[in-house]
């Protein structure tokens, strides 16, 4: 009995120094670059790591999953299925952002469901599309309520993709801690939020990403994991650095274990390719480290 009692008061002891091992690796990839970086791991859903936490990161087009998620909640409460159409008028195709929408479609006078519309938000970013989903669900305010009412509340989306795109600085205002958003991940994977028919398409959206393959996915992508993730990617501010480039998922292995990352990279003086390499070897240290401490 005795030597059950040791064992047992030592595992909280074990757990830290674990992930006191895994937040110096991460903080010793990170010293020296010339961004503020967030990361936040959460691991098998209890086991959580966090570095620079505590200052606002720029979602950027993060937020799309954020706006995803709080679409299924309003979707499910009316009773609506995925396959709702929207009609989609020239005027929602704003030019000089970017739209693979707007690309197919420039003439616009067409409808398209709202499961399209997702697929061009989380797949590709589409900027149109989100505020498209934005005018249909009650604009940024509402996502943001929803967000909150999950209990996840160091986060704020307040403006809409074209609101950023004619003020740069308003993509400060739409922020979280990366702590926030991996917590997300986890409500969303873990908790039954909606109808499954909506969290099996966000879901599978998510896997089936296509922006960001230098990012979290790049060190995984013969790993035999499930990944599925979305990119945020900023404009350049005026003091020439790169204002956010993000990615967040959740990572399900092989062996039964899981976990969900959050990497920000805010007022990059690096390049574009740094940060996202920056992102990619967060998520390399990251997949060893589980991989290691989970057998």
């Amino acid at each position: 009995m005795r030597s059950f009692i040791i064992l047992f008061c030592l595992i909280p002891t074990l757990l830290f120094a674990r992930q006191s091992q895994l937040k110096t690796l991460l903080e010793q990839a990170i010293k020296g670059k010339k961004a503020e970086i967030g990361i936040a791991v959460i691991i098998d859903g209890k086991d959580t790591v966090t570095v620079n936490n505590d200052i606002h990161y720029p979602l950027m087009s993060v937020f799309k999953f954020h706006q995803a998620v709080a679409l299924a909640d309003y979707m499910d409460k009316k009773k609506l299925p995925l396959g709702t159409l929207l009609s989609i008028k020239k005027s929602d195709l704003k030019p000089n952002t970017y739209s693979p929408l707007r690309d197919q479609f420039p003439q616009g006078g067409f409808e398209m469901s709202i499961a399209d519309l997702l697929k061009y938000t989380l797949q590709q970013s589409d900027n149109n599309a989100c505020d498209i989903l934005f005018n249909y669900q009650g604009g940024p305010d509402s996502v943001n309520r929803y967000i909150q009412s999950l209990g996840i509340r160091d986060c704020e989306i307040t403006h809409t993709e074209n609101d950023m795109h004619e003020d740069l600085d308003l993509c400060y205002s739409n922020w979280s801690t990366p702590l926030a958003a991996a917590k997300l991940l986890e409500i969303f994977r873990r908790k039954t939020l909606f109808d499954e028919a909506y969290k099996d398409f966000i879901y599978q959206t998510m896997v089936e990403c296509q922006t960001g393959q230098d990012r979290l996915v790049a060190p995984l992508l013969d790993k035999g994991v499930t990944v599925g993730h979305k990119t945020g990617t900023g404009d350049f501010n005026a003091k020439g650095q790169q204002i956010g480039c993000n990615d967040i998922g959740f990572v399900l292995l092989p062996n039964g274990h899981a976990y969900s990352i959050a990497v920000f990279v805010k007022d990059s003086a690096e390049s574009s390719l740094e940060n996202s390499k920056i992102i990619a070897d967060i998520s390399r240290i990251v997949y060893k480290y589980v991989i290691r401490t989970t057998k």
